[in-house]
């Protein structure tokens, strides 16, 4: 790699999430990288600095595109296409998650409804189906309080995560209050 130290190993740890995360550490570093600079890079530039072939730095460009992580650029009098991140943080967390919701949550909800669906006989299916349907309603619980979250604007999401636990109290203190008046 042809970075600063302290770019690096922030780089190499973002590989290393990014196989965590469902990404591969190409990507994941492609990513990291296209975060950290201080202006769009080429994929030639990428490919420079991280070391990685430029085949792969093609291909994982077109995956971040996809993820829609990455913004193309065009740059006038020059015929190369540049990339960056976008800077706001809560848009990459909105993005990210809204991708995941579109590939994980979205296509195992539908096969969770299709299940609970189906004619069961036995018991041990009738066990099953009841546990999917537990399974389904949660998602749908959790789907329903992301696309609440996600019309929040970012300063009253902050807010409300530096509230913490101190939401929950609140919610206690309206159920013990309306018990009283009720």
């Amino acid at each position: 790699m042809n970075l600063p130290p302290l770019v690096q190993g922030f780089v190499l740890h973002f590989g290393e999430m990014g196989s965590r995360w469902g990404l591969n550490r190409t990507l994941g570093q492609m990513y990291a990288l296209l975060y950290v600079s201080p202006q769009p890079l080429n994929a030639d530039e990428i490919t420079e600095k991280l070391g990685i072939s430029r085949s792969n730095v093609s291909m994982g460009l077109r995956e971040l595109q996809a993820w829609r992580l990455v913004r193309l650029e065009h740059h006038p009098g020059d015929r190369r296409e540049y990339f960056s991140a976008p800077q706001d943080v809560w848009a990459i967390f909105r993005t990210l998650a809204e991708e995941r919701q579109r590939r994980e949550i979205e296509p195992t909800l539908s096969m969770l409804r299709d299940a609970l669906l189906e004619t069961v006989e036995t018991d041990e299916e009738k066990h099953a189906q009841a546990r999917m349907g537990e399974m389904q309603a949660l998602m749908e619980q959790l789907t329903t309080w992301f696309t609440e979250m996600n019309r929040l604007s970012p300063e009253t999401l902050t807010r409300l995560m530096a509230m913490g636990s101190r939401v929950a109290k609140l919610l206690e203190l309206k159920d013990r209050l309306r018990t009283r008046s009720g």
